[in-house]
């Protein structure tokens, strides 16, 4: 089962929140290159998050490929030529624990954040980085192409704060046609992208991609998220995904999530999110395999 059948089966669960779950388990996570590092570092330790997400129900798991590219590389005073390896470690990681756990039903989504997480000072929650539209396809095509060789399942292109940033991966992902992808935008509010866009018209966008087979929001707190996906629904008719955060705020300075936030999500918050809409339901940064575990016992129940 891929994607597009996934999504008429669902609505269904995916993983939660990587580098936070690290973090819950003891990893320090304070460098530029954030849980990417830990590819170089102890890769067993992504590994086992991973099953930890196949453990608590979730049909795909997102790769530890966010914040990793030559550009990132470079600026964490690295040889930028080691991304390439990290980026397809990242996805073998994911698939192995899959075939570990005895589920190779589950699938491998290999992600692709914005040039933003490459900077790793909070731009990825601004947008507008004063590049090119050129630059900027030119940046996603390279990581792209690179994540295709590790053959994933699907593309998870997330976490993009703005429309202008869709349309350069919309442009990107042409070129691999044959594997498919959702975008999912972080978003300030109920109606607008942390980029300043109207979230209506960033998913129009999103959606223009032959490849893109879903559309939806992540790594935004959980109360944006009904009026989001309501907003989605009325400008396609694609599937959407939900995952949120903790509803915490990230501070660029200490690098960290403060205030006080959530560590699930209640069975009547994710059956709102299924009435408007949410084909695939996971978490982000903050909600790890417990609050999964409560959105896969939802879902099941339906």
């Amino acid at each position: 089962m891929g994607l597009p059948e996934l999504l008429r089966a669902g609505p269904a669960p995916i993983d939660g929140g990587l580098a936070s779950e690290l973090q819950a388990r003891g990893q320090d996570l304070s460098g530029r290159l954030w849980s990417a590092g830990l590819l170089i570092e102890d890769p067993a330790q992504i590994q086992a998050v991973h099953a930890s997400y196949v453990a608590a129900g979730a049909r795909v798991l997102i790769s530890a490929s966010y914040q990793c590219s030559r550009h990132a590389l470079a600026l964490a005073g690295r040889d930028p030529a080691e991304a390439d390896a990290l980026l397809r470690r990242s996805v073998e990681l994911a698939r192995a624990a899959t075939l570990a756990a005895g589920r190779p039903d589950v699938l491998v989504a290999a992600s692709v954040g914005p040039y933003g997480a490459a900077l790793a000072d909070g731009s990825e929650y601004r947008g507008r980085y004063g590049l090119r539209h050129d630059e900027l396809v030119a940046f996603h095509a390279q990581r792209l192409a690179v994540l295709v060789e590790a053959s994933p399942d699907l593309f998870a292109v997330e976490t993009i704060p703005d429309a202008l940033e869709a349309g350069a991966i919309a442009e990107a992902l042409a070129g691999y046609p044959q594997i498919p992808a959702w975008i999912t935008f972080s978003c300030a509010d109920a109606a607008t992208t942390c980029g300043g866009d109207a979230f209506s018209d960033a998913v129009t966008v999103a959606a223009s991609a032959a490849s893109v087979v879903a559309v939806g929001v992540n790594c935004t707190p959980p109360e944006h998220i009904h009026g989001l996906l309501r907003r989605a629904a009325d400008v396609t008719d694609l599937p959407l995904v939900a995952y949120p955060n903790a509803g915490r705020t990230w501070d660029p300075g200490t690098r960290a999530w403060t205030g006080a936030g959530t560590d699930t999500v209640p069975a009547d918050v994710v059956l709102d999110w299924v009435d408007a809409g949410a084909s695939l339901i996971g978490g982000c940064c903050g909600l790890g395999p417990a609050a999964v575990a409560g959105i896969a016992a939802t879902l099941s129940s339906l």
